[in-house]
C-alpha cells in the first residue's frame, strides 16, 4: 500500500516537472543510507513493465578538487532523483577541426544538466517485477580518460531493464586533469581520482543497492573502451573480496589502452601556463586549486594535453597481465571482445601506414616494415586495420587467453555488422563503440531493420545472461573459441582465435618489451 508521503511527492513531482494534466502516478520512494530519494515511473511504448528511474543520486560530497571522494553528507528531506545530475568536467581538445569531430560523435547531445566538479552521481533504473535480489549490471563509461558522462543518451538503462529484468546502475567519474592529476604534490596513491570515484560507486552499490530490490552479491560490473579498461583495472586490483562477482570488457583492457606514466609533464605544462610556476613557486597545487574551473578546461583543452593514471599498485597494477597469470586478481568469469574496425575513428584521414607507424615505434624500421606488409590493403585503410589489431584486437587475444590459461571461465566476441542508421560517416565500418546502442536497445529506431532488431535483443540478452550466471556464460562456447556476432547477418558463428589474430604474432615483441604480455605465456599468439 502506497503511503500518503509517496502520493504527496508524485503530486509535488508531477506539477514542478510542468505536468498540468496530473495523472496520479506515484513517484517510487525508497531510503538508501543518505536519505529518502523520490524517481520517477517510466515505461517503454508497449512494454507492459514498469521502470522506476532514480537518477543523479550522489555517492559522494561535492568533491574537494584534486583530493579523493568522500561520501554525503546525510539529507533528510526527500533527494529529487527524477533528473540526471551534472556530467563531469570535460576536456575537447583543439585544434578546432578535431575538437569538432569529437564532439560531434560524442557530445551531441550533451549531457541535459550540463558539466560540474560536483557530478560524483549514479542514475539507477528498476524493474517493476517481482523479486527483492536482482541481478545488477554497473556501467563505466569510456571516452579516453578524458571525456563521458552516465547520462548520454546512449546509456538510458530502460531498455537493458525492462527486457532483461535487471537492475541498471550507470555512474559517473572524474577524468582528466580532474580525475588523474599527475601534481609531484600529491601521494601515487591520491592521483587515481577516477578510478577512487569507480570504487566508491561499486562501495555506494553494495551498502544501497537492497533497498532497490538488488542484490550486493550479484553485482557484474561492464564498460565500453576507457570503461572497459577500467573494468580491467578495477578486476586487477581486487584479489580478495571483489564488490562484483563478473566483468565485461567492451573494446578496451588495461595493459595496453590505458597506458599508465608516472610523468608529472602535463601538469607542469599546465602549471606554466596558468603562471603559477612563478607565483607559486613552492605549490603548483594551490595555484592550481585557486583557478576556476573554466579556465582549466579551456587551458588543457588548447594545449591538448594528456593526462593519463598512474601505477601505484593499489588502484592501478604495473604489471596486470602478470598478475592474472598469477592469479592473484579477482577470481571472476570475464566476457571480452572488440570490433572488426575499432581502428577507423583514430586513424581518419591518416593515408600513410609507414608514418602512422613511425611516430609509435619510432627506430624500428625493419617491423615497421613488416607490419605494413602484412596489410595489403588500400592506403586509406592500411593505418586503420593496424589500429584495430595493434590497439584493440591483439592485446584482448592476450588478456582472453591469459585468462583462460589462469583458470578464470573466459568469453570472448569480435562484433562485425553495420546498419545504415548507426554510420557515422561513410567508411566508418564497424568502429568502436558501434556496439554500444545495440546492447543497451538505445540504437535509432528509424530505418531501423529486422537484422538490427533481432542482434540488439541478442547482444542484450547474451549481456544479462552472463550477468545472472558468469560461470555459465553469455550463451556461446568460451575461449579459445571466439563468438562472431554478425558476420553475413548471422547472429553467433564461433571462430578458432587463432585465424582471427593471425598477425597478432607481429606485435608480440613490442607488448613483452613494455610489460604488456608476458614473455611465454602464449597469449596473443
Amino acid at each position: 500500500m502506497k503511503t500518503l508521503l509517496q502520493l504527496v511527492l508524485a503530486i509535488f513531482f508531477l506539477v514542478n516537472n510542468g505536468n498540468t494534466a496530473p495523472t496520479f502516478t506515484l513517484a517510487p520512494t525508497i531510503t538508501i543510507d543518505s536519505g529518502p530519494i523520490v524517481g520517477v515511473a517510466t515505461s517503454l511504448p508497449g512494454a507492459s513493465v514498469t521502470i522506476n528511474k532514480f537518477l543523479g543520486i550522489p555517492f559522494a560530497a561535492s568533491p574537494t578538487r584534486f583530493a579523493p571522494p568522500v561520501t554525503p553528507t546525510p539529507w533528510k528531506t526527500p533527494y529529487n532523483a527524477t533528473q540526471y545530475g551534472p556530467a563531469c568536467i570535460q576536456q575537447f581538445n583543439y585544434p578546432e577541426a578535431s575538437r569538432n569531430f569529437v564532439i560531434k560523435y560524442f557530445n551531441t547531445p550533451p549531457p541535459p544538466a550540463g558539466e560540474s566538479e560536483d557530478c560524483l552521481n549514479v542514475n539507477v533504473y528498476v524493474p517493476g517485477t517481482p523479486g527483492k535480489n536482482k541481478t545488477v549490471m554497473a556501467f563505466i563509461y569510456g571516452g579516453s580518460l578524458a571525456i563521458g558522462a552516465n547520462s548520454l543518451s546512449s546509456y538510458d538503462g530502460t531498455s537493458f531493464a525492462t527486457n532483461q529484468d535487471v537492475i541498471i546502475v550507470t555512474l559517473n567519474y572524474r577524468t582528466n586533469v580532474f580525475g588523474f592529476p599527475l601534481s609531484p604534490e600529491l601521494p601515487l596513491t591520491k592521483r587515481n581520482l577516477g578510478f577512487l570515484d569507480q570504487r566508491l560507486a561499486l562501495d555506494w552499490i553494495q551498502r544501497n543497492i537492497k533497498a532497490f530490490g538488488g542484490d550486493p552479491k550479484k553485482v557484474t560490473i561492464f564498460g565500453e573502451s576507457a570503461g572497459a579498461a577500467s573494468v580491467d583495472i578495477l578486476v586487477t586490483t581486487h584479489p580478495k573480496n571483489p564488490p562484483f562477482r563478473g566483468a565485461i570488457m567492451e573494446s578496451g583492457q588495461n595493459s595496453f589502452y590505458i597506458n599508465p606514466t608516472n610523468d608529472a609533464t602535463p601538469w607542469l605544462a599546465l602549471a606554466a601556463a596558468l603562471n603559477c610556476t612563478k607565483t607559486f613557486p613552492h605549490s603548483n597545487l594551490t595555484c592550481i586549486r585557486n583557478q576556476t574551473a573554466a579556465t582549466i578546461k579551456s587551458t588543457i583543452e588548447h594545449l591538448a594535453l594528456t593526462f593519463r593514471p598512474v601505477s601505484d599498485n593499489v588502484t592501478n597494477l604495473r604489471f596486470p597481465e602478470a598478475a592474472r597469470l598469477n592469479r592473484s586478481i579477482a577470481p571472476v568469469p570475464v566476457l571480452t571482445g572488440t570490433n572488426a574496425d575499432e581502428g577507423t575513428l583514430f586513424t581518419n584521414g591518416i593515408t600513410n601506414a609507414t608514418a602512422y607507424l613511425n611516430a609509435l615505434l619510432p627506430g624500428q624500421t625493419a617491423l615497421i616494415d613488416a607490419i605494413v606488409a602484412a596489410y595489403p590493403l588500400p592506403p586509406a585503410q592500411q593505418a586503420a586495420a593496424i589500429a584495430t589489431e595493434y590497439v584493440f584486437q591483439c592485446p584482448a587475444a592476450i588478456l582472453a587467453n591469459d585468462s583462460h590459461t589462469a583458470g578464470f571461465p573466459t568469453w570472448r566476441y569480435y562484433f562485425n555488422t553495420t546498419f545504415a542508421n548507426t554510420q557515422l560517416y561513410p567508411g566508418v565500418g564497424v568502429y568502436h563503440g558501434s556496439e554500444i546502442g545495440l546492447v543497451w536497445g538505445t540504437y535509432p529506431r528509424a530505418n531501423a531493420t529486422a537484422e538490427e532488431r533481432a542482434l540488439s535483443q541478442y547482444l542484450q540478452t547474451a549481456w544479462a545472461t552472463f550477468a545472472k550466471n558468469p560461470a555459465g556464460g553469455p550463451s556461446w562456447t568460451g575461449v579459445p573459441l571466439v563468438a562472431d556476432l554478425g558476420t553475413g547477418g548471422v547472429l553467433n558463428t564461433l571462430v578458432s582465435a587463432g585465424s582471427l589474430d593471425r598477425r597478432c604474432a607481429l606485435y608480440r615483441p613490442i607488448y613483452e618489451a613494455s610489460g604488456i604480455a608476458v614473455p611465454g605465456s602464449g597469449g596473443g599468439r
